[in-house]
């Protein structure tokens, strides 16, 4: 299902350019990212020479202006990546082959052929009713909660953060939200995103593909009012091979990314004096805590990425052509050249969370993930408006990750509710 095909040559060992490079990898990125952004700001400026899995050369692009403009200017970064001059040095087993192997997909494509497939994208998520998906949602959330209520305790990533936006994304695209097959299904697209010790990403990415190939195949022959449905039927005429791989990106970013959001969010308003006296329905807390997540603690901390189509200059760094340039969104959104004085609030949304120019997260999906994530979380207030954690705040962990910012686990504690 990869290609790693190229034409460029690979840099000569021991590349002036990347001495002194920073392993994207190690404590730092699990508890306090945004420390190890500041100091990599003040020893490489705006992009900083790093080495990816393998002590793989690549650069990190910090600043706000430059992930902008990097985001902006497909004729010089650009998403294909074949481009890339280091594939001679790239394993068949390497860690990051799911998100960089060449997929025909429509996160690697460029120019026309991207507008027409994010098009069709766009079209079959524009088919979402947003008030329709807010009321599935609600119901999806109470059987959860309806789940766990009367136990008076529950570690809520796993029987809620993560499960509402699962139940959620596969509805939407016409699978069963319930069922052995779907829950595999989930668990392959976590190792696939942000594989623990032991996991298999490369083997996860391919049962995934394989999983939504038979999703393709039933919704060809039985066509319904559902997201896969309306992709297979628009008249741009996308191949099921092409759907696979798009509807492969559309799941894996309304999950994960989504739990997460939510995940955090939680955190914040539980642990946060600044909510604490108004998160019991208070929904205008919650949406600025939604906000100030995406600001502060954006479940996608860094996305790779971009890949040099020529030689070029970015924050006074010399980027060779075929260079793969790794998108620091987390640290861009925490820059201090932009950061806005006045508390982010709920109307700033000037973040770079769902990335920018083209290629960002095609509309209306970051409508559709804040419509999750507003109600998963103001239903389980309202619901258990006494929630507490269960431990203290300095005992939560992060998933050992560069990639995804998430909660390992989220236990909270509330009165029992009898059903």
């Amino acid at each position: 299902m990869t290609d790693t095909g190229s034409d460029h040559p690979t840099p000569p060992p021991g590349c002036p350019a990347h001495q002194g490079a920073v392993p994207l990898a190690g404590l730092e990125y699990q508890q306090a990212p945004s420390q190890l952004y500041r100091s990599l700001r003040r020893e490489h400026g705006a992009v900083a020479p790093v080495l990816l899995d393998g002590d793989v050369p690549a650069w990190l692009v910090l600043g706000y202006t430059e992930v902008s403009y990097v985001t902006s200017h497909d004729e010089l970064f650009a998403r294909d990546s074949r481009r890339w001059n280091q594939w001679p040095a790239i394993p068949q087993d390497w860690p990051l082959l799911p998100f960089v192997g060449y997929q025909p997909s429509v996160l690697f494509t460029e120019g026309e052929e991207h507008r027409r497939r994010a098009g069709v994208i766009t079209q079959a998520l524009e088919g979402v009713d947003q008030f329709e998906l807010a009321r599935d949602c609600q119901v999806i959330a109470d059987r959860l909660i309806a789940d766990f209520a009367g136990s008076g305790r529950t570690e809520l990533m796993s029987t809620y953060a993560h499960a509402l936006p699962m139940r959620a994304a596969v509805q939407m695209c016409g699978m069963p939200h319930q069922g052995t097959d779907t829950q595999q299904l989930v668990e392959d697209l976590r190792i696939s995103l942000d594989a623990a010790e032991g996991d298999d990403p490369v083997a996860a990415y391919v049962r995934v593909g394989e999983r939504i190939q038979r999703l393709v195949k039933e919704k060809r022959d039985r066509p319904g009012p559902d997201v896969t449905s309306r992709m297979i039927l628009d008249p741009a005429g996308l191949t099921d091979e092409e759907i696979v791989q798009d509807l492969i990106s559309v799941i894996a970013a309304a999950q994960q990314p989504t739990a997460n959001w939510i995940g955090n969010t939680l955190r914040l308003l539980l642990t946060d004096e600044r909510f604490a006296l108004n998160v019991s329905g208070g929904r205008l807390s919650v949406g600025e805590a939604l906000n100030e997540v995406l600001w502060l603690d954006t479940p996608t901390q860094n996305f790779i990425g971009r890949w040099a189509v020529r030689d070029t200059q970015l924050g006074g760094r010399q980027i060779r052509a075929g260079d793969c340039v790794v998108l620091g969104l987390a640290a861009a959104n925490t820059d201090p050249q932009i950061w806005p004085e006045a508390h982010v609030g709920a109307e700033n949304s000037a973040h770079l969370s769902f990335s920018n120019g083209e290629h960002r997260c095609p509309y209306p999906a970051p409508l559709l993930a804040d419509v999750i994530a507003r109600t998963a979380v103001e239903t389980l207030l309202e619901r258990l408006p006494d929630l507490v954690l269960a431990v203290e705040p300095e005992e939560l962990t992060w998933r050992p990750s560069i990639w995804m910012r998430g909660l390992t686990t989220l236990p909270a504690l509330f009165t029992p509710v009898v059903q």
